[in-house]
């Protein structure tokens, strides 16, 4: 795959076009324009790949625009555990790798086939039915990233419970606002996990919230790290003991298409996180697809996304997408960079990984430490790329492509949220020539724009809004116990369109360029400019490992760009090199977007899931203390931020 036009795109090469699912422009096209002809008929073929109890659905698809109320196959019944697990034992796939499972360390491995899996789910089914756990109640999931995560979840979609997974790096109180909000009757937790050759206290963390009140009434403990814990009489139970205990056998609970599957927190403009909820019909059908169009998986392939399953990524594209079409999945325990810098590729190499996706942020990481370590391995095992998480600059882009993919993976740049539940847009790979930088076309059945503050409709090229026009099956349907906020922040500026926070333009070939949330959108003297861009542009330095924008205020411009610049190694900070970045800011951008003030720093504030945590830096570069940034103990280097503060300019 190289670039090989005018336009300075790449290729896939004619022996990856064979195996991808769509495999020219013109098939796309035709299936996009048929998709927008019916969409409620498209998104009805897309769920034959589901394996239904009963179709009982008299209309595909409602949609209330008064109440922002919509619904997809309503009284359609299925399990989703049934359709991840049971029809492919039935199908050939028992004794095929469902989950390979690789700890930190290098000997910690379990593989879970399609048989084994099941197995495990019925067990721990029938715990949480032990454990008074019944269709509708909620269930609080907090673990690391171990196989037991996984059978947890599918146990409770097996017997209709509603799990709500609260990511393992949280603090104290982060746990406790959700599990309060959700009113969960059984917690699921392990002694600890493992971080870089540390071992990180969970028990203790879930005793410390439930000495405050809460709803739940028990928890069940899975022994990881066999850390000393304390455990309460008549609460707490081991997972193993617990499983020694129930029957095998664990039929699967007939659910509505539209009854509640999971919720997932997300933060909220006030601070307080809200509960999106996902359905089982709608949600399954989107994962299934959007796995289907995007990975070009084919069977005996190893696909690994590097994602935690406390977030919509892990959810959708380590456990039910993969799973819901029978692929071999990946977990992993662990970091890039323990015990040493090539401990992906090392993973990558010893599992022959053939579908590799990541977040720009641990690109950026992995680039700055070198690519020397990336060469001590071979990585020719794979076949596609794939980023996720935030917009991929053009510079990142072809490093990745280059160094990782050794000139011959397409990526898919994908673009989606935790309220979409499914990828919405991202280069179908076997059939586009690829833009870096560029998350391309929606995903047939997704119909998007692009929008002024007005609501008129953007020209070609220019930034605004990114909205999408009608409901799909799988966008979340509410926010757990407050549909009015659910309407207010996704429905109410442009009624009958869904406003997805994010900023985007489209070029004159009908492609998306993402530029970040709406909100890192910086208005210098009227003028939009993303975050992203400006970002891009500087990492497009050859002195630049990372960087983040932010604003802050302007007494001529209104705002003015404050940019946080690490460096890669063997580069130092100098006035010199300040004047080279803002000249490639104003050669890339343009001289609107030129910086105000480009601070140099050793880090910068990230949660434990590679996220840049862009509200510390606005607090930091508009002047606040320490002791008014709030609670940073959730962050991977909490030390950064005096650094940050002292060399504050």
């Amino acid at each position: 795959m190289t670039p090989e036009n005018t336009k300075g795109q790449y290729l896939p090469s004619d022996e990856y076009r064979k195996t991808a699912m769509v495999k020219s422009v013109d098939e796309y096209t035709r299936l996009y324009s048929e998709s927008m002809k019916d969409p409620v008929a498209y998104w009805v073929k897309q769920a034959e790949h589901i394996d239904w109890f009963s179709k009982g659905w008299k209309e595909p698809f409602t949609w209330n625009k008064k109440k922002d109320e919509f619904t997809w196959f309503k009284g359609g019944k299925l399990n989703v555990s049934y359709n991840c697990l049971d029809r492919h034992v039935k199908n050939g796939l028992k004794n095929t790798a469902a989950i390979i499972f690789q700890g930190e360390d290098d000997k910690d491995v379990r593989v879970y086939t399609y048989g084994q899996l099941l197995h495990e789910v019925e067990r721990f089914s029938n715990v949480l039915k032990k454990n008074g756990v019944k269709k509708g109640d909620r269930v609080a999931v907090y673990l690391p990233m171990i196989p037991e995560l996984a059978i947890t979840l599918l146990a409770c979609t097996r017997v209709g419970a509603i799990h709500s997974v609260v990511f393992a790096g949280f603090s104290s109180d982060a746990i406790f606002n959700r599990v309060a909000d959700c009113t969960p009757k059984v917690l699921v937790t392990s002694d600890g996990s493992y971080r870089a050759g540390k071992k990180i206290d969970m028990k203790g963390k879930v005793n410390e919230i439930l000495e405050r009140d809460t709803s739940v009434e028990h928890v069940l403990v899975v022994k990881h790290t066999g850390a000393d814990v304390v455990m309460e009489k008549d609460r707490d139970v081991w997972w193993h003991e617990e499983m020694e205990k129930v029957p095998l056998k664990c039929e699967p609970e007939v659910m509505d298409a539209e009854d509640p599957l999971f919720m997932l927190y997300t933060s909220g403009t006030t601070g307080k996180p809200k509960g999106m909820v996902h359905v089982n019909g709608g949600y399954l059908v989107g994962v299934n697809s959007s796995f289907r169009y995007i990975f070009n998986y084919n069977p005996g392939q190893v696909y690994w996304c590097t994602a935690d399953i406390g977030w919509i990524t892990g959810h959708s594209s380590i456990l039910y997408g993969p799973l819901s079409v029978g692929a071999t999945t990946l977990m992993f325990e662990g970091v890039p960079n323990y015990p040493e810098n090539d401990r992906f590729w090392q993973v990558a190499e010893k599992w022959k990984v053939d579908i590799f996706y990541t977040a720009p942020t641990a690109l950026r990481m992995i680039r700055k430490n070198g690519d020397d370590w990336i060469k001590k391995h071979d990585l020719s095992s794979l076949k596609m790329l794939a980023s996720v998480g935030e917009p991929i600059d053009a510079d990142v882009w072809k490093w990745y492509h280059r160094v990782i993919g050794g000139g011959r993976c397409p990526i898919a740049d994908t673009w989606w949220q935790t309220e979409t539940g499914s990828i919405i847009i991202a280069p179908l790979t076997g059939a586009f020539d690829l833009k870096p930088g560029s998350a391309m076309k929606p995903l047939p059945g997704i119909k998007t724009g692009v929008f002024r503050e007005d609501k008129t409709e953007c020209g070609v090229g220019e930034s605004g809004n990114l909205f999408l026009m009608e409901p799909f099956p799988s966008l979340a349907r509410t926010i757990w116990n407050d549909h009015a906020k659910y309407v207010e922040q996704y429905w109410a500026t442009f009624p009958g369109h869904y406003l997805t926070g994010d900023g985007a333009r489209i070029d004159a070939d009908g492609d998306h360029w993402l530029l970040g949330r709406v909100d890192d959108v910086i208005s210098v003297a009227g003028h939009r400019i993303g975050a992203a861009e400006i970002e891009a542009a500087l990492i497009a330095h050859p002195a630049v490992a990372e960087a983040a924008v932010v604003p802050v205020p302007d007494e001529i411009k209104g705002e003015a760009i404050y940019t946080f610049v690490t460096l890669k190694d063997g580069f130092t900070e100098s006035e010199d090199l300040k004047k080279q970045l803002i000249n490639q800011v104003r050669n890339v951008v343009g001289p609107i977007a030129t910086p105000k003030t480009i601070q140099i720093s050793q880090g910068l504030p990230k949660t434990r899931s590679g996220k840049i945590m862009r509200r510390l830096l606005r607090k930091i570069a508009g002047g606040s203390s320490q002791s008014e940034l709030g609670d940073t103990t959730t962050l991977l280097d909490p030390s950064v931020i005096e650094s940050l503060i002292k060399g504050r300019l």
